[in-house]
């Protein structure tokens, strides 16, 4: 599959399911304590390197985007479907959204306190991740930090309903935590935080990860 097939195929996805996915996936607010918990202490960390300007890659209905801005962060918010920015600006009018590749960010080098990929990885090809992480630490200043937030294990599963709709094609990865942890290393990470969230038979069906990696500083 070329990234155009799939990225063609998730945008088309989540513009179909956009409204009824902000119905149905609760706020931040309302999501797992350990969530919150990983996303507060990645705002902490970002406000006591001095803070700076956050991408929320793979924003969605900006869920993510609104908790950080409430924790005191300048965020922003990047998506790849119109459908779920068009539901973010709706809901978050007082925050900024714009459309865009996680391969090809409209975003100057070394721009960035901070990026957060909060499941946002998890439906490109495994072999894409480098090239996504490789983009990650452009966009990212010397010091910068990244958060991620995938599903851990090793297989592909091939959506064809979701959210209410039926009809639909989306590819969900899990991805395996260690491996992860080797592709971050090689775009030039150092690994600060991992976290596994074990399934609890409520928010989290399977193992949840979380990783912090930070962009190497100058010397």
């Amino acid at each position: 599959m070329t990234d155009a097939d799939f990225l063609t195929e998730t945008r088309a996805t989540y513009d179909t399911v956009a409204t009824s996915y902000a119905e149905i996936v609760p706020d931040m607010d309302d999501d797992h304590p350990m969530a919150r918990a990983v996303l507060g202490a990645f705002a902490d960390l970002v406000r006591a390197a001095g803070s700076g300007p956050i991408a929320d890659i793979g924003c969605g209905t900006g869920r993510v985007t609104a908790f950080l801005d409430r924790a005191g962060l300048e965020v922003s918010g990047i998506d790849l479907s119109p459908g779920m920015l068009a539901v973010a600006r709706r809901n978050h009018p007082g925050l900024r959204f714009s459309e865009g590749s996680v391969f090809a960010l409209d975003l100057l080098d070394g721009s960035q306190a901070g990026v957060v990929a909060w499941y946002s990885v998890i439906h490109m090809p495994p072999e894409r991740l480098p090239a996504a992480f490789s983009e990650f630490h452009r966009v990212l200043a010397p010091g910068g930090y990244l958060q991620l937030g995938f599903h851990i294990g090793d297989q592909r599963n091939h959506k064809t309903q979701g959210y209410g709709h039926d009809g639909i094609s989306l590819d969900v990865y899990l991805l395996p935590v260690e491996r992860i942890c080797e592709l971050l290393s090689q775009a030039g990470f150092a690994l600060d935080t991992r976290v596994v969230h074990e399934p609890d038979g409520r928010l989290a069906r399977v193992p949840q990860g979380y990783l912090l990696a930070r962009k190497a500083t100058e010397s």
